[in-house]
């Protein structure tokens, strides 16, 4: 057998999104190439009618509303909605469909723990405060 790298297995990714020819819940793709682009703010327009720009940065990460994926083609579709207004006031719905190779897959990132449940793993111990008196020696 060849050895395969970084890459999420394709049968673990089967688990994760909800098996194959299936929908997932929301989470993030991350791949291992600039499959993205990304602004850390909004574009905005400054006094006398000059457009300033947010910085724009390219990512392996791919924020889904849902994947798919198509096992017998090694690929996952990844779609992204989203919802914006125009210069009018008009709200409209922009989507992006997005087909990856399985072997450039090397992570998944949901918002949840709820995967662990369909792996079969138990979720952690909730994170515990030390509390301390004043006073108290730590160290």
């Amino acid at each position: 057998m060849q050895p395969r790298g970084w890459f999420v297995d394709a049968g673990l990714l089967e688990k994760l999104l909800g098996g194959n020819r299936g929908w997932s819940p929301a989470c993030t793709v991350i791949l291992d190439g600039d499959a993205a682009v990304k602004t850390p703010g909004p574009d905005s327009i400054m006094g006398g009618g000059i457009k300033a720009y947010a910085p724009r940065y390219a990512t392996g990460r791919i924020e889904a509303d849902s994947c798919y994926l198509i096992k017998e083609h090694a690929a996952v579709i990844v779609v992204q909605q989203t919802k914006y207004r125009d210069a009018t006031g008009s709200e409209h719905l922009r989507q992006t469909l997005t087909v990856a190779d399985v072997e450039h897959v090397i992570g998944i990132e949901f918002p949840h723990l709820n995967a662990l449940k369909t792996l079969g793993i138990p979720q952690p111990p909730p994170l515990q405060e030390t509390e301390y008196r004043p006073g108290t020696l730590v160290g």
